[in-house]
């Protein structure tokens, strides 16, 4: 296993690469002492460590046991540790190392992967996941430890240490009064007639959504009974995933028809993202991406904001952020309305870490969000997190349903005003590294002279991008702004119809993943017709750029 920006994720189970006692061990270890290097005051401010339910009964891994373990080895070295008693979310970690001014924060998750795995996420002092070069120099570090120290697998002599502290209790308390703040419209939730469903999808999110709700005056949802229990087998999906679409979703849509809820709100295990899903007229069920969502809630926390702050003064010094393969539809919204828009990197981490230096500056950021439904509503936590988007979307629905509007009708007049923005995205899985490497060698000597493709199928190209090597065609210097990395691949097309894709790697998964966007400028556009346009390129990428047959992938499956 390597030690990376996202922490460490594999599977559960014996040997050095697999997530088990030892393996915990080493890194927190090697994660102590690279901290001790860095912060003078560690041990008078510690670390907050938290975990989920995942467990491999096989093995006798599981979060809990992972996260006791971590806290010993900080303990040993008489570094205080908040660890909190029982599951929480993942944002509750960010959110700790803030409001408790913290050095460090560990989350014990594999999040939305297969029941099997497990991962360890690491945030710095500024609340946000770590962004290089601390991976490096905590990987080294790791190799510098590996031996575990005397005391290491006695877990038993935390409890009832001076230096265990347990911040379930008032981080639960404030966390809630604090995103109290992001309450707009407490009269609405109270009255309001709309029902909500809500699954955790046998993950942490279930109180916490209920919390949530308490918070912000409305009934509780109606929770998918067979889901809401934390279970590590997480038996009545095949992936715990409610990015993969309706399979998660099947036992909320029957609970929602039957007692007639028109909204499902999903979480993932660890309840750092969220889906959303609206019954149409027509019966049918519509989920929306996490691109629609995200422009969705970007609209809704700017329109909630500028009724609160009138001065537009104010707007120069408000922001929202993406990631550069999500929807730019703020970017739209901003152009149009005079605030700010920046994108990063893929990944919370180099959002969070953005924010966290805008706020620093002075600056009001907004929202955050990327494709792959995570979203940042409220600033307090630096990261994505479904729970406070849970809540602020039902809050959204409310108000939509008092002038009789559902999210749908909301999604298409935004769409009207700013723009349409289609887009589509999807994958394929490679095991293997080499093949990848060939793919992507391949699109940047295309011709066999060392050059990127000039068309894909009929549609030519007019831009490229590419941040693994720093090239960057729109820029004078032909150097990309944004970060490189030579270790994962990205390549960005931009199309002369105005049409961008980006195919990349993933840093958790074996896959190769694209994502296209067909954006129009405000006013009259037919989005059937732009959708077939966009059809008609994607298919030209898998076919041109992908070549599944040739490099042996395969495709998504429903």
């Amino acid at each position: 296993m390597e030690f990376g920006t996202a922490g460490l994720r594999a599977a559960m189970g014996v040997g050095i690469s697999h997530m088990n006692d030892l393996t915990i061990i080493q890194t927190t270890q090697g994660f102590c002492r690279y901290l001790e290097k860095q912060f003078s005051d560690l041990k008078q401010r510690g670390v907050v460590i938290s975990f989920d339910a995942r467990a491999h009964p096989a093995s006798g891994g599981s979060s809990r046991r992972f996260a006791r373990l971590a806290a010993t080895t900080f303990i040993t070295q008489g570094i205080p540790v908040y660890l909190f008693s029982d599951i929480t979310p993942t944002p509750f970690v960010p959110y700790a190392v803030l409001h408790l001014k913290l050095c460090a924060g560990i989350m014990i998750t594999a999040s939305h992967n297969p029941k099997q795995d497990n991962g360890y996420k690491v945030y710095w002092d500024n609340g946000a996941q770590i962004i290089p070069p601390h991976d490096k120099g905590i990987s080294q570090a790791i190799e510098e430890n590996l031996e575990p120290w005397p005391q290491a697998w006695d877990d038993s002599l935390i409890n009832g240490s001076p230096l265990l502290h347990d911040p379930s209790a008032s981080i639960n308390k404030d966390y809630f009064e604090d995103l109290k703040k992001y309450c707009f419209h407490r009269n609405v939730n109270k009255e309001t007639k709309l029902k909500f469903v809500h699954t955790s999808v046998h993950g942490v999110g279930h109180n916490f959504v209920q919390s949530a709700f308490r918070a912000f005056d409305f009934a509780p949802p109606e929770a998918v009974p067979e889901q809401k229990v934390p279970d590590p087998e997480f038996p009545t999906v095949k992936l715990p995933n409610p990015e993969e679409g309706k399979g998660v979703l099947t036992l909320s849509f029957a609970l929602a028809d039957k007692i007639k809820a028109k909204i499902i709100l999903a979480n993932d295990p660890d309840a750092d993202r969220l889906a959303v899903a609206e019954k149409q007229d027509s019966g049918e069920w519509r989920v929306f991406s996490g691109n629609e969502l995200g422009a969705l809630l970007g609209w809704w926390l700017f329109t909630s904001w500028k009724e609160k702050n009138q001065d537009p003064s104010a707007l120069k010094d408000t922001y929202m952020l993406s990631s550069t393969v999500s929807s730019k539809i703020l970017r739209a919204i901003a152009l149009k309305e005079g605030f700010h828009f920046e994108e990063t990197l893929t990944g919370f981490k180099w959002m969070g870490n953005r924010a966290k230096q805008l706020i620093d500056q002075g600056k009001n950021v907004l929202f955050a969000f990327e494709e792959a439904i995570g979203y940042m509503c409220c600033p307090f936590v630096l990261d994505k997190d479904g729970v406070s988007a849970a809540v602020i979307s039902a809050e959204l629905a409310s108000f939509l349903a008092t002038k009789n509007l559902s999210l749908s009708q909301q999604l298409k007049a935004i769409y009207v005003e700013y723009g349409y923005h289609i887009t589509k995205a999807s994958y394929f899985i490679c095991h293997d590294q080499g093949t990848i490497k060939k793919l992507f060698e391949n699109l940047r000597n295309y011709d066999g002279k060392n050059n990127y493709p000039k068309t894909c199928g009929k549609f030519e190209i007019s831009g490229i991008r590419d941040l693994t090597t720093g090239y960057d065609d729109s820029q004078p210097d032909k150097k990309a702004v944004l970060p490189t990395s030579k270790s994962s691949q990205m390549i960005t097309f931009t199309f002369a119809n105005g049409c961008v894709a980006t195919m990349r790697t993933s840093g958790t998964e074996p896959k190769i993943k694209y994502y296209s966007e067909l954006c129009a400028p405000p006013g009259n556009s037919d989005p059937e017709q732009l959708k077939k346009e966009l059809q008609e390129l994607v298919s030209a990428i898998e076919e041109h750029f992908f070549q599944p047959q040739k490099y042996n992938l395969q495709p998504k499956t429903e």
